[in-house]
């Protein structure tokens, strides 16, 4: 199959050599060095424009930080929509907003072009491992036309509902762990300050009803190692929680929790600057208790 994939960030890299191993590939990247680079390291054809990438391909994967950035690709003479062959499918796999998908999906359709949001779960590990989960929003018919390219990279590939489904079910999915990032890290703040050691304390969460992807996966790895290797930035994690609570409201359901975690990520960022690690609210909680959660 010809696939396309532009966007070549830390996940998005992993994602498309596993593509490279199974389908014929072009890649596209607004730094065009990253793409070249890509391309040395693996099987896969360069294209200078999102046009040029589209053409000819009967699937093409999108990678980016927003909808907006998936917008602003389609228009223009070397834009998507310029290289889009009547037929083809968009699999967008940004962590998008579901009412730019369904926008973004009704302009494809005026051209012939199915469209599925089809974000990611995982982090960079499930990339690399190609175990990351997709929740799809679309058709049944149009998954079942990308899932040759999804299984590249995805262990699970769930339909969530139609166009949109799927970036409301990632929305919420990033909410939800950004909640938990902050009670995780309090929690064990306030345990280290009452003389628990940071290593037996997390020991016992993790075989205990409180425990979580954060507590299990997460803190170990990267908190009481003290490493906070970045991989998600935190100023992505807090555009994702405001749009899972513009899902909530647009359903009518009162999210206040929901709403005090993306206050905390909110100020989380403005104190951590725009490239700082989803995880780094931590530092700040261990740093206003005065003590560091380390193994």
């Amino acid at each position: 199959m010809k696939v396309a994939f532009l966007g070549l960030g830390a996940i998005g890299t992993p994602m498309a050599r596993h593509v490279a191993a199974r389908h014929a590939l072009t890649v596209w990247n607004r730094t065009g060095a990253k793409a070249d680079a890509f391309a040395r390291a693996a099987t896969a054809s360069v294209a200078r424009t999102p046009r040029e990438a589209a053409q000819g391909a009967e699937v093409v994967v999108t990678c980016l930080a927003t909808s907006a950035d998936l917008e602003g690709l389609l228009d223009g003479p070397d834009g998507l929509l310029a290289g889009l062959r009547e037929g083809a499918l968009l699999l967008d796999s940004t962590s998008g907003d579901p009412a730019a998908s369904r926008r973004i999906a009704d302009r494809l359709a005026a051209q012939g072009v199915e469209f599925v949001d089809a974000p990611v779960s995982g982090g960079v590990n499930g990339a690399e491992a190609a175990t990351l989960t997709v929740m799809a929003g679309g058709t049944a018919e149009a998954l079942e036309r990308g899932r040759p390219v999804l299984a590249c990279f995805a262990k699970r590939i769930e339909l969530m509902g139609p166009v949109g489904a799927g970036h409301a079910m990632k929305a919420v999915n990033n909410a939800l762990l950004a909640v938990n990032i902050f009670a995780v890290g309090e929690g064990l703040a306030a345990l280290v300050a009452s003389g628990i050691p940071a290593e037996r304390a997390v020991a016992v969460l993790n075989a205990s009803s409180g425990r979580s992807f954060v507590s299990e996966a997460l803190v170990p790895e990267r908190v009481l190692t003290g490493t906070f290797p970045p991989s998600f930035r935190l100023a992505l994690l807090d555009k994702d929680a405001g749009i899972a609570l513009n899902v909530a409201e647009a359903a009518g359901v009162e999210a206040p929790v929901l709403e005090l975690g993306k206050g905390l990520l909110a100020a989380a960022r403005a104190a951590l600057g725009e490239d700082a690690d989803y995880l780094e609210p931590i530092r700040l909680i261990e740093s206003a208790a005065g003590v560091e959660i380390r193994g």
